[in-house]
């Protein structure tokens, strides 16, 4: 068994690699695929040797993207001076700074403070569940990138699990509903993960349509609290029987106090003080943005310097810059010099022009079909961001040739992308709460069953609600359909 697993293993790799280098063959051939150019068949030879390697292979996500910026600069497709210039892009500084001001306000245990105040008002199971959720919203303010807040996260979860070792069932669930919502509250904020800076990206370059982060809040935030909650009902159901709901809840602060490590009771601290009102004026400033015009980047590295000063500040800039996920930003950089040359190469325009139905497709089934693909996606890609970097441009390109309105379409597909709970290596937040580093022997987690289980229910649930939003909300809002 053993032995015809690891052939199984092999195999898969094997068989990916094969169908991409053939396509590859096809596409080197002058005569086939009439009307594509030749900037735009490298470009998608390119594009379909990265993608097969990100499913197919171990290799990092992000050496196969700087591989495929590479060969699409030395060929010629894009310039050398639009691959580097990806990495002064506004939203990479963004980003950047976030992660300082990120750093700021987890070392002065704030967050961990937040958090035990607002679950510490919970009387009964339900409404601890929907107060851990409205916490684990609202931190998409705060830190960014889901992995961030998965561990920033972590000590609340393990504080609740010590006071609750009683009742293990609820135990589990918890360790569900952290990573859950941590995954689907990302939509609030441009910042609350790197592939919304690739949408961005894309439909800036691709289609000229500038989303920017208030417009972002707008259209993301009524969806992330909607899908959160529903989600939070949906986690309780699938982990808990009734009787397990039954009985009150009495949680204090004094009681996550004795298990945790940070401080939170008493007055706040200077330095959390300093935090709190660096993030609540970081914050009002980037959701003002269309009454001042300070572009949000700027905005957030005057809080990055506050944050990092040696009067002011709350964490050295040495120590904060650590926290960067620099890995990350390289592949964002990369993926956007490939989101631009499937755009101006032709290639993205050309993958869809064979689409059946054209603008004759309806913009409900169009959106319904891009939901579903992006829903699934994760089956393939386990990284969210080359998710997006795959999906969005494709998406971007075919959305204007049924006629629907490219930022609809592209908010649609990174939304639904946002679903990846079928298996515990699905995203980071959920391998993270699958086995918690740290926690004591006896605290339970869930288990591929139980993930299986609230994902059957979870996926038509998110997809279904995304839908409904780009057709009947977001019109609402501003983002008409087509």
């Amino acid at each position: 068994m053993t032995a015809a697993a690891l052939t199984l293993r092999q195999a898969v790799p094997l068989c990916v690699l094969c169908g991409a280098l053939s396509v590859c063959a096809l596409l080197a051939v002058p005569g086939n695929f009439a009307g594509l150019g030749g900037d735009a068949r490298i470009t998608l030879a390119v594009f379909v040797l990265a993608t097969c390697a990100w499913i197919g292979t171990p290799i990092d996500d992000t050496y196969i993207a700087l591989g495929a910026g590479l060969a699409l600069a030395a060929t010629g497709v894009i310039s050398s001076d639009t691959l580097f210039g990806t990495l002064g892009d506004a939203t990479v500084w963004l980003l950047i700074c976030a992660f300082v001001l990120a750093a700021a306000v987890s070392r002065t245990g704030l967050a961990a403070r937040a958090a035990a105040f607002l679950v510490s008002g919970a009387r009964s199971v339900r409404q601890l569940v929907h107060l851990t959720t409205a916490a684990l919203v609202v931190s998409a303010f705060a830190i960014p990138a889901t992995s961030g807040r998965a561990a920033l996260a972590l000590p609340v979860f393990l504080a609740l699990a010590a006071v609750l070792r009683e009742r293990r069932r609820l135990v589990v669930m918890l360790a569900l509903l952290f990573p859950t919502v941590i995954l689907l509250s990302a939509v609030a904020t441009l910042i609350g993960a790197g592939a919304h800076l690739i949408t961005v990206s894309v439909l800036w370059e691709s289609a000229g349509e500038h989303v920017g982060f208030t417009q972002w809040l707008l259209l993301g935030l009524p969806l992330a609290i909607a899908s959160s909650h529903l989600t939070a009902e949906a986690v309780l159901l699938t982990t808990t029987r009734r009787a397990e709901r039954r009985g009150d809840v009495r949680i204090t602060v004094e009681d996550i106090q004795r298990h945790s490590e940070a401080t939170v009771t008493g007055p706040l601290s200077p330095p959390e003080a300093r935090a709190a009102l660096l993030l609540v004026t970081v914050v009002a400033l980037w959701c003002s943005e269309p009454l001042h015009g300070i572009s949000p980047a700027l905005v957030a590295l005057t809080g990055a310097v506050v944050a990092a000063s040696p009067a002011l500040g709350t964490v050295g800039l040495r120590d904060a810059l650590k926290t960067v996920p620099w890995s990350l930003l390289l592949f964002m950089a990369a993926t956007m010099a490939m989101g631009l040359a499937l755009s101006d190469s032709g290639a993205a325009r050309w993958l869809v022009s064979g689409l059946p139905g054209g603008a004759a497709v309806p913009p409900w089934a169009f959106l319904a079909a891009v939901v579903v693909v992006s829903t699934g996606a994760h089956l393939l890609l386990q990284s969210r961001s080359a998710r997006s970097s795959v999906l969005v441009p494709l998406v971007v390109a075919a959305a204007a040739g049924a006629g629907v309105n490219p930022v609809s379409a592209a908010l649609a597909s990174t939304a639904a992308a946002g679903f990846c709970h079928t298996l515990p290596a699905s995203a980071k937040p959920v391998a993270l709460f699958a086995e918690v580093p740290g926690a004591p022997a006896h605290t339970p987690t869930y288990t591929p069953r139980d993930l299986l289980r609230l994902s059957a229910v979870l996926a038509p649930l998110t997809a279904l609600l995304v839908l409904a939003f780009a057709l009947a909300v977001w019109p609402l809002l501003g983002v008409p359909v087509r």
